[in-house]
Formats: structure tokens, sequence, C-alpha cells
């Protein structure tokens, strides 16, 4: 089939169930329901269904907010939406299990991690080719790109290390050991700290980029998985005590607990950082926090098995 008829075929797919959204938009990837919901985040209504199969769990957006991007670790691809006109526009068969994704800045290429392997998977969404296999540590998750697009960050969970890989030529120029089995990891808007979310010894690792190093490890809640970073502050998602660890970026310090849904994973800050967005994996809603008072002040209804692994907050025009 052309490139035009796949991407007229997967497009009819489509399902729109309201009208244009207002603010920033949430691009959920409801496994369960092997969908991605489209939630208008003024309103909590749901704008747009996207049937996506194979149990979508990673998403990452483009800076421009014109992609998306979903992984179906157990379909074996990379799935493309537009993300304005709420349609899959392609889907990239891929390999392995496919699980956290990340974007460069410039919109391409697109990186994937194989969670049955020990590499990250290099994608051209135009040419739909993969275009080399990055070796990195075992179980690679929660990946991320340095703003200035230099670097990219693979959490490696069987290897209780982060990995560092230079983008230019696709080689890693270091190892990071931090706590035991990270999962995700996420940079701040300078591109200096990484945080990394250490599932099974309940802390986060503090890394100072440019070093390669740990500067710091912070105790937080049990089987913490994603971190969001909302001004001066880090909110944690706590699977098993269903709630946020929120500290102080620059001391360290806790500033208190939020209790949120049913095993949240995904948590991002609003574009303005003024709200954090919590998908609650097993509650099948999205949490609202006020970052600075720390208080739920919505809760909204998503489908079936929330993840949003990744970054899924798109801000709108």
């Amino acid at each position: 089939m052309s490139p035009l008829g796949r991407a007229a075929a997967v497009a009819a797919l489509i399902v729109v169930v309201a009208g244009p959204a207002r603010g920033d938009e949430a691009f959920v990837t409801n496994q369960n329901g092997d969908e991605v919901g489209v939630l208008d985040l003024a309103t909590g209504k749901t704008v747009a269904r996207i049937p996506v199969s194979g149990k979508p769990a990673g998403v990452t957006l483009t800076r421009d907010g014109s992609r998306a991007y979903v992984t179906s670790p157990e379909g074996k691809a990379l799935t493309v939406i537009d993300a304005a006109a709420r349609k899959v526009v392609d889907r990239i068969p891929l390999e392995g299990g496919p699980l956290g994704v990340a974007v460069h800045p410039t919109g391409r290429p697109v990186y994937v991690a194989d969670w049955y392997a020990a590499h990250i998977l290099v994608v051209d969404p135009e040419t739909r080719a993969i275009t080399a296999r990055i070796d990195v540590g075992k179980s690679p998750s929660g990946l991320a790109v340095t703003p200035d697009g230099a670097l990219l960050l693979s959490a490696d969970r069987d290897s209780d290390e982060l990995s560092v890989i230079d983008t230019a030529t696709n080689q890693r120029v270091a190892r990071v050991p931090v706590g035991e089995r990270p999962f995700g990891v996420t940079v701040d808007a300078k591109g200096e700290r990484a945080y990394v979310a250490n599932v099974a010894s309940n802390d986060v690792s503090v890394v100072d980029i440019a070093a390669s190093k740990v500067v710091a490890t912070v105790k937080v809640g049990e089987r913490p998985y994603v971190i969001a970073l909302a001004g001066d502050r880090a909110f944690v998602t706590d699977q098993y005590a269903n709630r946020l660890s929120v500290f102080d970026v620059r001391t360290l310090a806790s500033v208190g607990e939020v209790d949120v849904g049913e095993y949240p994973e995904g948590a991002q800050a609003s574009s303005d950082g003024k709200r954090v967005y919590v998908a609650n994996w097993f509650g099948n809603t999205l949490s609202v926090v006020d970052a600075e008072t720390l208080k739920v002040i919505e809760e909204f209804e998503t489908g079936d098995g929330p993840r949003s692994f990744g970054l899924f907050i798109r801000a709108t025009p």
C-alpha cells in the first residue's frame, strides 16, 4: 500500500466525540482499552478516542505539538498521531517490546526503548525506518532528551543505571549507577539535572548530567515510577501508595504528599506549571493537582487503564 493509502486507511479509525478543545490537552494511553483518549483539560471532557491496538503505553509529543508518538509493547509498533486533527496517520512496525519513547526537539528522529532488549531503536518517522540501534543497559524503560537535543537519557531498569547517549553519534558516552530498578527519567528545563525514579529502592536519583554522576538521593514513597517537574518542585508518582511525594528541587527537602487515584503512573505539569496531571492506571482517572497548594482540585474520567508513560500534555493555540 502507498504511504498515502496507508495514511487514509488508518485515519479512518478516529472517533471524534466532541468539539474542539480549549487550552491544554492530555493524550492519555488507555492500555486496557487499546486507545488514546484526548482530554480537554479546561473542561475535563474526552474530545476524541483514537483506537491504537497492542496495549499502548508510552507517549510523547513533538515540541510544536503537531505529532504524538505512541508505543504498543504487545503490538510491536509505533503509532503516529496528527495531534491537531486527532487522527492516526501512520503505524510503524518495530521489534521486541517498545515501551518508553522520546522525540528529538527538531521533530526527528524518534527514540524507542526496547524493553526486551538492551538497546534503543532510532526511528525516522518520515521514512519509517529503524536507522540505528543504540546499545544500553538491560530493559530500558523511560527516555528523555535534553532541551538542546544533544543527549538522550535511558533508565535501564535491570541494570540499575542511567545511560547517557550522544545523539549526534548514537553512542553511549556514560553509564551512571542509580538506585534499584530505575523506570522513569525526567530532565529539567535547563538540561542540567535528571531525576530518575527507582521503583525497588523507593527513591529518586538526582543526576548532574554534565558530570554524569548522582549528586543526591531523595527518599520517596512506595514504588515510584515517574517524576513531573513544576516550578521548583518535583512530583513523584508512588504507585503502591496511591499518592505523590513532593520535594523541593533546590533543597531536596520534602514539601508534602498528595493522595491521588489508584496506581498512579504518568505525570506531567501543565504548560504554565500551575497544575500537575496524574494518570491513575487502575483508577481510570486523571487527577488534577494544584502545584502550589498540593490539593487535588479535580478528577477526570479516562478510558480503561490510563498509563501515559512519557510526555502527554499538549499546549493548544
